[in-house]
């Protein structure tokens, strides 16, 4: 029940408000990082800088930009991916410090998002 819950959210995340389809969207769990990583290449060879408005994600490319909509709040951050992760079970994307104090969770640590491709 929970998994046709899922699909049927990303499925609804993928249609922007213009009615076009996203190239990419998923929903799921969203944690964030930055402390012991700040200054630090990332998995792109980039340096970290918990203050940009990054996130790491398993497979899409480095480079790509992602819409991340916080799902308990409404809010929405642009990060682009340079990094890879999350390696916690029932997480998509781990986003930088910036983004999450943006997205207002970073105190509670997770959230539930949906994130389609820009």
């Amino acid at each position: 029940m929970f998994r046709r819950f899922l699909v049927a959210t990303a499925v609804a995340a993928a249609v922007l408000s213009s009615g076009t389809i996203a190239a990419y969207a998923q929903c799921g769990g969203a944690s964030w990082y930055g402390p012991g990583f700040n200054g630090k290449r990332s998995a792109s060879g980039e340096i970290f800088n918990e203050n940009a408005m990054t996130a790491a994600h398993k497979t899409l490319p480095f480079g790509t930009k992602l819409r991340v909509v916080d799902q308990r709040t409404g809010k929405t951050v642009t990060v682009t991916i340079n990094d890879r992760g999350p390696f916690h079970r029932g997480r998509i994307i781990d986003l930088s410090k910036a983004a999450a104090t943006e997205l207002g969770f970073r105190q509670r640590g997770t959230t539930s998002v949906c994130i389609e491709e820009m």
